[in-house]
């Protein structure tokens, strides 16, 4: 295992560990709306500084992307060539709600491409892991994605807008056809698992417009390293520009985003 890989995995436990004892008196967090619908609690904060403090005891001169402090450098670095990409808390709707579906989210980028990865759910103790070059992993067992050939009968995750609406009706059309043409979809509220999900092949396919790279960084590494394919709506590769992403099995994968395609405004792109 890839010595950055570990230091996450140390990183990614110890913050579950703070979001475990935290999940027993959620009624007591001070909870407070970055903008609508959109969360942030102590939760989130003490997490992300026990996972930053683990990554730069370790890693002091890698930058740093998380979704509470932002962006910044290493110690000593300006521009760092290592960037970590961290979601202390992807689901925090969820978690205040008492809804156990969220996870940890850690991935680490080398001049922008993702090397390393992990996914930690707290609540099942499920860690996916993933090393560029070297496959992905839950619990120390191997993963690939399902083997299913077609759209049809395909299970699909997805996310639907919460904070921003103007894309609601690409959606909604997106959302007709698939329920006509697929076993279904689910909207748990947490991209870093769907993409876990997909991974390991309980989903087939994903669909989302409008993440933050640290919602997707380290579920899109292990997606590809389990067999799978990822891509923004146009089929390029820069979704964590774009923020916008369509992954699957190799068969579901096409055809999801042919579909999706077609439904896109000239507004909609990448």
């Amino acid at each position: 295992m890839h010595p950055a890989l570990n230091i996450a995995i140390k990183a990614a436990r110890r913050a579950g560990q703070i979001i475990n004892r935290a999940s027993n008196d959620v009624d007591l967090l001070k909870v407070t709306a970055k903008q609508q619908n959109d969360f942030v609690t102590e939760v989130d904060k003490f997490a992300e500084a026990a996972i930053i403090e683990t990554l730069q005891e370790a890693y002091p001169g890698y930058g740093i992307l998380a979704e509470e402090s932002g962006e910044s450098a290493g110690k000593g670095a300006a521009d760092a060539e290592y960037q970590w990409i961290i979601d202390p808390l992807d689901g925090t709707t969820n978690f205040i709600h008492g809804l156990p579906q969220y996870a940890v989210s850690i991935a680490l980028a080398k001049a922008g491409v993702v090397e390393q990865a992990v996914v930690f759910d707290p609540n099942r103790n499920e860690l996916f892991t993933a090393s560029k070059g070297a496959g992905a992993f839950l619990n120390e067992r191997r993963i690939r994605v399902s083997k299913r050939l077609r759209l049809e009968g395909s299970l699909l995750g997805t996310g639907f807008p919460y904070r921003e609406f103007d894309k609601l009706d690409t959606y909604l059309a997106i959302f007709k056809e698939l329920a006509q043409r697929t076993a279904g979809m689910r909207r748990p509220g947490a991209a870093s698992l769907d993409l876990a999900n997909v991974a390991c092949g309980r989903y087939d396919g994903f669909w989302e417009f409008g993440l933050a790279p640290w919602d997707m960084a380290a579920g899109a590494l292990l997606i590809s390293e389990a067999g799978g394919l990822v891509s923004d709506l146009r089929g390029n590769t820069n979704y964590l520009e774009t923020g916008n992403l369509v992954a699957g099995t190799p068969k579901v994968f096409a055809p999801l985003l042919k579909m999706i395609e077609s439904k896109l405004p000239e507004t909609i792109r990448g």
